[in-house]
């Protein structure tokens, strides 16, 4: 168990890297959306000012900028379909594409003069968005030298008059269209990227959260596994002097104080039991420590087996499984967090309490039923977080902490809720493919 929460302890340590890059998958498909919309916008001002304002233009050229935009869409689209993570570079690739093409086009129409020429602050905004800061600076610099490349050198522009003031009238024009379409854009794009963001960051935060938490398993397992070497040997030696005791003849010649010699070594040799299956579940590979069974007998041989050290008949069984011989083989520690999830029921109603067996699809479905006072909705809100209880002495807390990463780490789930008219339910489903003898999941 210890080696297990150990290995996925260092897999979850690396989260980082795949939540930005999942992030950057979804930017990435903004960018392609927004060049479609960059290639319709450039075939409409292309046609306006052509066919309306009368100003010629280098029709062939032009054309063949946005015949390679389109081009370069298709093929970024076919290639985003078959991945589900791309990396800063490739973003920081495709803006520079966009810088050049949006370079080209101005410099094929009037270049710094063209008021579409503050199109560049979109894409060092995206940058500044999208990207790391030295990515972010080579777009900035890779805008203010287009820009400054445009001022001096430029295809000049045909106008089809020389009065200077409709010409003014008509550039003033041209940068309002331009502002409306870059607030426009920024609106609509900055938007989306930063849903992408927060959708990114609570994502990173969430495995920040459960990396702490198998952190803080893998701690208590330490200690828990030094607890158990430390208790082996007083115990031995304790069942010696029981022994010893109870061979004595003055002891013998008393019933009253054989029979509390034999409780005590009952109690010695189940203590000794729990030390043993914490040593037998540290450090052991799925499957190593597991007993083979079928799925109706481990539910028979658990309930038989808790019932027995808790001596109670509280417990209502409700089997709703078919002939199910499914071989299967159950961990100690899955077996010690069912058995965590029934005391903490029969804790809560000593009278009755009720564990309904169901499958679901190919899941194992257990509900434990108690009718007890329920969960506070604080409790509830934090389910499976450490030190979370409604009992308030110290201590408590971590055994619903221990059931929920157990089956999580199992591909399980644990859900809790209360129920009207009292009591409290506690569902655990684990799938049958993580039980299952020969399945990956026990290599």
């Amino acid at each position: 168990m210890l080696n297990r929460v150990s290995s996925f302890v260092s897999k979850e340590s690396g989260f980082s890297a795949p939540a930005p890059e999942a992030a950057n998958r979804k930017n990435m498909d903004l960018l392609i959306q927004l060049r479609w919309i960059a290639v319709a916008g450039q075939l409409v001002t292309i046609a306006v000012v052509r066919l309306w304002l009368g100003i010629a233009l280098p029709l062939g050229q032009m054309s063949l900028v946005i015949l390679a935009l389109v081009t370069m869409n298709i093929a970024m689209s076919a290639w985003l379909r078959g991945r589900r993570e791309v990396t800063g570079r490739a973003l920081l690739l495709v803006l520079i594409l966009d810088v050049a093409a949006l370079t080209t086009q101005l410099w094929l129409s009037g270049g710094a003069v063209n008021p579409f020429t503050s199109l560049y602050l979109l894409q060092v905004t995206l940058g500044a968005v999208l990207l790391d800061t030295f990515s972010t600076w080579v777009i900035v610099a890779l805008a203010c030298a287009s820009v400054v490349f445009l001022t001096f050198s430029h295809r000049p522009l045909l106008l089809p008059h020389d009065d200077m003031s409709s010409m003014f009238l008509l550039h003033i024009e041209g940068m309002l269209a331009c502002f409306l379409l870059d607030a426009v854009l920024l609106v609509i794009f900055v938007t989306r990227i930063s849903g992408n963001l927060r959708e990114r960051d609570a994502h990173l935060a969430a495995l920040r959260q459960q990396a702490a938490e198998e952190s803080h398993i893998v701690r208590m397992g330490l200690l828990a596994t030094g607890a158990a070497h430390e208790l082996g040997t007083p115990l031995s030696s304790l069942s010696v002097i029981l022994g010893d005791w109870q061979r004595m003849a003055v002891v013998a010649a008393d019933s009253e104080m054989s029979q509390e010699l034999d409780d005590m070594q009952a109690a010695v040799r189940r203590c000794k039991a729990i030390v043993t299956s914490v040593l037998l579940s540290a450090g052991e590979a799925r499957g190593e420590a597991s007993e083979a069974t079928t799925l109706n007998g481990f539910i028979e041989e658990m309930i038989a087996e808790w019932g027995g050290i808790r001596s109670t008949d509280a417990l209502w069984l409700e089997n709703r499984l078919a002939d199910e011989n499914i071989p299967v083989a159950f961990d100690v520690v899955v077996k010690q967090a069912i058995f965590n999830v029934l005391d903490n029921a029969l804790e809560a109603s000593p009278q009755w309490i009720s564990l309904t067996v169901d499958r679901r699809d190919d899941s194992l479905v257990l509900r434990v039923r108690d009718a007890g006072p329920g969960f506070k909705p604080e409790i509830l809100a934090q389910i499976g977080k450490p030190y979370i209880s409604s009992k308030d002495r110290p201590g408590r807390g971590l055994g619903l902490f221990l059931v929920v990463n157990v089956f999580r780490q199992l591909g399980g789930s644990v859900s809790a809720q209360s129920i009207i008219g009292g009591g409290a339910e506690v569902t655990l489903e684990l799938p049958l493919a993580a039980l299952r003898i020969g399945s990956a999941n026990h290599a």
